[in-house]
């Protein structure tokens, strides 16, 4: 190789009609390599604008959301739509925003939420909750939502660092909605 090749020259040499000696079956099959090359490139390119991949870590989430789980977050849908109560999402720890946890959303701004024996009402109704692990007895609260924030929630309540602990989550620390889990496969579709 020349040393003065530049690399646009290597990329036009690399893209240029194959010599009319190859055969006519390789040269078929070579040129559906490389359509399935750019396909795969351009799906790659849509999949990290638009989802990213996390890797669940913790109980916090149990039984739905386990230690380990690949989820897809989707961060677009918010521009679309409202956070709605019973979402799960992705946010950036309020004490630490380096750090992302994965919560259920309970309350929305203006709500006012309660905590007492293991039940969660929110404004005078107690909410069904049919994903929770395990109720805590030992959480006693209440609180309004202010404006620009959530109210979030582990399902694994006795084993979750939320909003009991470092309080309302603002709208800026939400990095996106939890719909679908990858990994394992035995265990791979929709987040309930």
């Amino acid at each position: 190789m020349d040393p003065h090749d530049t690399l646009p020259t290597l990329l036009e040499q690399a893209a240029s009609p194959l010599p009319a000696t190859v055969p006519s079956a390789l040269r078929a099959h070579l040129a559906g390599l490389g359509a399935v090359t750019r396909f795969g490139a351009l799906l790659l390119v849509f999949y990290s604008l638009f989802f990213n991949l996390s890797v669940v870590r913790g109980s916090s989430m149990t039984p739905g959301i386990q230690d380990g789980d690949r989820i897809l977050v989707e961060p677009w849908s918010y521009l679309l739509g409202p956070v709605e109560r019973g979402d799960v999402i992705v946010l950036r720890y309020p004490l630490d925003p380096e750090i992302d946890y994965i919560k259920r959303v309970i309350g929305l701004p203006g709500d006012q939420v309660t905590l007492a024996r293991g039940e969660v009402w929110v404004n005078g109704v107690r909410l069904d909750e049919p994903y929770i692990a395990a109720v805590d007895v030992t959480s006693t609260l209440s609180t309004v939502v202010e404006p620009r924030n959530y109210f979030v929630l582990g399902d694994n309540r006795p084993r979750s660092s939320d909003s009991r602990e470092f309080g309302l989550v603002p709208e800026a620390n939400v990095r996106g909605r939890v719909d679908l889990r990858l990994w394992p496969l035995e265990r791979a579709g929709l987040i309930q």
